[in-house]
């Protein structure tokens, strides 16, 4: 493949004299560069793993500040575009890599920017805020390049770590850098904020930023992700996407998948209840091998209501993970909802789940039980107060905000739940609920996740299928897996 050939030197008229500063400085530097990462193998190597476990590969990558394209080259992306100051920093990027684009422009120029051709799947500025002259600038030219399904990704060092990095350079233990704007993570969230953004995960990586024989590993791995610990971190992110702007003019389509086992008595009412929210909706009953005549009453209410497109299926398997697969993958709805058939959260509510969605205030819809008073026989006391512990540490092991996991009625577009599906690989067939396999990749793909209060209503109905000791042990199984995949890693 014949590598494309290297923008001009940015010229000095359009660089402030810091900027000419910076860009001299890192030109003097281009040669030794591979030999400092060298010598912080450990660091650079769990940055890079860190970033491949948030993108990944096969990826569409723009990285601003590219330096000499390794990290860009560690993503593996199906294009990758690096931009960076200095001529010479891209000429070593271009020999090391010579499948991939480099430019050598000023990303802080609109006109620069906006040569090259968009949109990206991932925006990655590594290492490059502190260096930057007008951050809200530099954030607000991307979004030219970006879609809404675009991740913009910022690394930077923790504020801190000032004295102790300032050290190391005087050490000759870490690469020289010039003059740094120091962000917190306040900092880079509120320009984000102004930039149009909207931050949808925050981490904090790397207490000790050397293996010191392995015990800076188990100290990273075991330690430094812990509450309040993890905030003394090097290392920063921060991942946001565009902010929404409102309604589109066209309305998607919808398929509500409603999983049902032993649940005859509620499936006519589940049709009737649910309003005609949008103006292509199918509902999809997948039945769990009933013994009351369930899959027989879901026939019946599909011939009994023609003028609504209704849909049965039988699971192939077991639980309600399998349901949810199934539906799933036959809905052919732009949106997908699940909503549980014992109807202890309304029918009436599924709309609030789809102007979420379709006003872009989330990506993945949550219903959460725990926020409004629910009636009394709907919930027992020991499955409630285990919700509420369950919800904090997942919140934790997320980084996004949970209420309430185990709610059955949840939203996504079916185009990120076709993501979730090519990266299960990663996490595997791990969740007979069908909550955590949905949860777990959205957090991943880094899915804006907002969640619904809902009024939590008894069964009018059958009984709940829910063994509070067998799924609560099943659950305390579903931390240690999340905390091993999303955080010991």
């Amino acid at each position: 493949m014949t590598a494309p050939s290297i923008s001009p030197q940015p010229g000095t008229a359009s660089l402030t004299a810091r900027q000419i500063r910076i860009r001299d400085m890192f030109d003097l530097l281009a040669p030794a560069r591979a030999d400092w990462v060298a010598r912080n193998s450990y660091f650079h190597a769990a940055d890079r793993d860190y970033m491949r476990f948030i993108i990944p590969a096969g990826a569409s990558v723009l990285e601003i500040g590219c330096g000499d394209g390794e990290l860009l080259a560690a993503l593996s992306p199906s294009r990758g575009v690096g931009v960076d100051l200095s001529q010479q920093m891209v000429a070593q990027a271009r020999a090391r890599h010579p499948t991939l684009e480099f430019h050598a422009i000023n990303a802080e120029d609109a006109d620069a920017l906006g040569a090259l051709t968009g949109p990206f799947d991932y925006i990655v500025v590594s290492d490059t805020v502190g260096l930057i002259e007008d951050c809200e600038t530099l954030f607000r030219n991307l979004r030219a390049l970006a879609s809404p399904e675009t991740r913009l990704v910022v690394a930077f060092y923790s504020r801190l770590w000032e004295p102790i990095l300032r050290l190391a350079e005087r050490l000759k233990l870490k690469m020289p850098q010039a003059e740094q704007n120091w962000l917190s993570t306040a900092d880079i969230a509120n320009l984000l904020t102004l930039s149009g953004y909207e931050v949808v995960r925050q981490d904090w990586r790397q207490l000790v930023p050397k293996r010191l024989l392995g015990l800076g590993t188990l100290i990273n791995r075991f330690i430094a992700t812990l509450p309040f610990i993890r905030h003394l971190c090097l290392r920063n992110y921060a991942v946001a996407r565009l902010a929404p702007t409102g309604t589109p003019t066209t309305l998607p389509s919808v398929s509500v998948l409603i999983p049902c086992r032993n649940e005859k008595g509620n499936i006519e009412n589940a049709v009737k209840r649910l309003p005609k929210f949008a103006p292509d909706l199918e509902i999809l009953f997948v039945e769990g091998h009933s013994k009351d005549g369930t899959f027989e009453e879901c026939e019946r209410i599909r011939a009994a209501f023609p003028d609504r497109d209704i849909k049965v299926m039988r699971q192939d398997g077991k639980g309600k993970g399998d349901a949810v697969r199934k539906g799933f993958n036959a809905a052919r709805g732009e949106i997908l909802i699940i909503l549980d058939a014992d109807l202890t959260v309304a029918p009436e509510d599924i709309p609030k789940f789809y102007r979420a969605l379709v006003e872009g205030r989330g990506e993945f819809i949550n219903g959460t039980r725990l926020v409004y008073p629910m009636e009394d026989t709907a919930m027992r006391t020991l499955n409630n107060i285990a919700n509420r512990g369950f919800a904090l540490i997942f919140s934790y092991l997320l980084n996004q905000r949970f209420t309430d996991t185990l709610c059955g009625t949840k939203a996504l577009r079916k185009r990120d739940y076709d993501k979730i599906v090519a990266n299960r690989a990663y996490f595997g067939d791990f969740d007979p609920f069908g909550d955590f396999d949905l949860i777990f990749g959205a957090a991943k793909l880094n899915l804006r996740i907002v969640e619904i209060p809902i009024r939590y209503a008894g069964r009018s109905y059958g009984e709940t299928q829910i063994s509070r000791f067998t799924h609560g042990w099943l659950l305390l199984r579903m931390v240690m897996f999340a905390w091993r995949k999303l955080k010991a890693f």
